[in-house]
């Protein structure tokens, strides 16, 4: 986990909790459910930070005979577990408490603390989504936001960066809600802005568990560094072609590299392995995160060899 993520997620755990407390004690004087479903909300946010936490702790184990590659994928599957967090106790509450609050309306008391609460929470929320921008935007490159989120082999600043645009946006909403409650005298708009705000955090849930799950799974190297490593192993004097290459992230710092080619036919096995271990060092030396690599000497043997 990088100096960036570790402030963007201690910014985050921050916020979420000193907002879940003040979320809560406006809900007690004023009975809002959107003020529920917020509270609920930044609880779910302040479990999520410590799950992030823990993923990089864990990650961070040596490798063992059981997992000789190491635990690098921890904070993939946190991170998923973040993703479920974020639904559950996020957004399925929201949404019951929303229903529960058309079928059963009543006025709310003293919306005074709800406005300055979330007034509050938007200040908080913009400065740790602020905090998180910035840490991204040494990463993300050229890439929008979105190509970032889709794109990033890190874990963790996407999903703070995507529970921090949720939470912006259901401060507002849940503001949305409380104003129409109270120039309308109509309690029921507390109950839908409760329901937007489930909706939201479910889908944001969906984007999380897909990406998550793309991870765990196991992703190449993204274009660059797949078009660099093939060019390192095709510029080698000895190299006559690449049969097929590899690559998966065995972690976001972490990735493996697979190649077959075919040597030059004159060289002795000695000079094959030094050979192999120039290419090696190459790689290592250019691409620092390709830290596993597996090259196989072979014969081509026209387009299926790839499969082989």
């Amino acid at each position: 986990m990088t100096e960036g993520s570790r402030k963007a997620i201690i910014a985050a755990l921050l916020a979420n909790l000193g907002l879940a407390v003040a979320k809560f004690v406006a809900f007690l004087f004023t009975g809002a459910s959107s003020m529920l479903a917020e509270a609920v909300h930044s609880v779910a946010d302040t479990v999520n930070q410590l799950l992030l936490f823990l993923g990089g702790h864990r990650a961070r184990r040596e490798p063992t005979v059981e997992h000789p590659f190491g635990y690098g994928r921890e904070r993939y599957f946190w991170a998923f577990v973040v993703a479920l967090v974020l639904f559950s106790m996020g957004a399925v509450f929201a949404v019951y408490e929303g229903v529960e609050k058309l079928r059963h309306p009543h006025p709310l008391v003293s919306p005074l603390w709800a406005i300055g609460v979330l007034v509050v929470g938007l200040v908080l929320e913009s400065a740790s989504l602020r905090t998180a921008a910035r840490a991204a935007r040494v990463v993300r490159g050229e890439h929008g936001w979105w190509d970032f989120i889709r794109r990033s082999k890190s874990p963790e600043l996407p999903v703070v960066i995507l529970e921090d645009t949720g939470a912006l946006v259901g401060l507002l909403l849940a503001l949305a809600g409380i104003g129409l409650a109270i120039a309308t005298g109509d309690a029921r708009y507390d109950g839908f802005a409760s329901i937007a705000i489930g909706i939201l955090l479910g889908v944001i849930a969906m984007v999380m568990s897909a990406e998550m799950k793309s991870l765990l799974m196991g992703e190449s190297a993204d274009p660059a560094k797949r078009s660099e490593i093939r060019s390192f192993l095709e510029s080698h004097p000895a190299v006559r072609r690449i049969i097929h290459m590899r690559t998966q992230h065995l972690g976001p710092d972490e990735l493996l590299v697979a190649a077959k080619l075919e040597f030059s036919s004159d060289l002795v096995v000695l000079d094959l392995a030094r050979a192999i271990d120039e290419i090696e060092d190459a790689i290592r030396e250019h691409v620092s995160i390709a830290r596993v690599i597996y090259i196989e000497p072979d014969v081509y043997r026209g387009e299926n060899a790839g499969l082989r």
